[in-house]
């Protein structure tokens, strides 16, 4: 997140990384274009940064949200989509 002091006050911006809308192979272009014709709205940032280099970054960090959504806890697997919910609202983000 960038922040600019507007007045004497800070401003939240959101970052926007380039490689985003530009750095994907053809699978994955493919893959969000079809995403944006059958949902008639462009990919959330978040498929985004998972589908680009998945191989560094997007399988192992889905990986790790599996376990910890669908691991062995004590926990229920409905309590655990209810945290995340409730941790995305306070932080205002789609859940």
């Amino acid at each position: 997140m960038t922040v600019r002091i507007v007045g004497g006050t800070f401003e939240f911006l959101p970052m926007r990384l380039s490689k985003l809308r530009t750095g994907h192979g053809v699978r994955q272009k493919f893959l969000l274009g079809l995403t944006s014709v059958l949902t008639l709205s462009e990919p959330f940032d978040v498929v985004k940064t998972f589908t680009y280099r998945p191989e560094y970054f997007g399988k192992p960090f889905c990986d790790l949200g599996h376990d910890l959504l669908r691991g062995p806890s004590e926990w229920t697997i409905g309590e655990r989509e209810l945290f995340g919910a409730f941790t995305a609202s306070l932080n205002q983000c789609l859940f």
